[in-house]
């Protein structure tokens, strides 16, 4: 039976091919960008869905768990996996490869600031998209780690209040009222600018 075969006849293989978009935007965002020159975003969501097929228990023990919550822990696995093969290893080190920066600022997560920045700019802003980027990056940064945290999960991983309240181990009510309150947050930040108040 080859590999095609197998994730087939895999009880839980159906679930997961739904949830693969999302997780390329994680992988995008988590990956390393030393460990990016030799590995694809792709290459780790396919790791992490063959992972999961080989993880039968893992993947049907707590049914109340979502399924994109144990893929997202077994993606960070796979990441970290990756990162001690070979960042750690002396081997072919992967620091010493060179790689052409295009020149603009690089925010370390590696998000979409540029698309969050869209959901909380008002229309009648005048900044351009590179000062939005650098307004909203900087302002998020200045946030705490909570706050920073559960903004990150609900608008640059995509995840749901339930799935934000399971990764991080809190009650669905109480991952509600951190995410409004965390949003309170970044826009009392942002309303020291002019282009932002009402």
């Amino acid at each position: 039976m080859d590999r095609r075969d197998e994730e087939e006849s895999n009880p839980v293989a159906p679930d997961l091919l739904e949830h693969r978009d999302r997780l390329l935007a994680l992988a995008r965002r988590n990956l390393n960008p030393v460990l990016a020159r030799r590995f694809s975003p792709e290459d780790v969501v396919q790791e992490t869905l063959s992972a999961a097929c080989r993880k039968i228990d893992f993947m049907q023990k707590r049914p109340d768990i979502p399924t994109y919550c144990k893929l997202r822990r077994l993606l960070f696995q796979t990441i970290a996996d990756l990162e001690r093969k070979n960042l750690q290893s002396r081997k072919r080190d992967a620091y010493r490869e060179q790689e052409i920066a295009d020149g603009g600022s690089v925010s370390s997560p590696g998000l979409d600031w540029n698309m969050f920045a869209d959901t909380v700019t008002g229309p009648l802003t005048q900044l351009a998209r590179q000062d939005r980027y650098e307004l909203v990056r900087k302002t998020m940064e200045s946030l705490p780690d909570n706050d920073r945290e559960i903004l990150e999960l609900r608008h640059f991983d995509g995840m749901s209040n339930s799935e934000c309240a399971e990764a991080l181990h809190l009650t669905q009510k109480a991952a509600s009222i951190r995410y409004v309150r965390a949003l309170e947050h970044l826009k009392k930040q942002l309303i020291e600018f002019t282009e932002f108040r009402p």
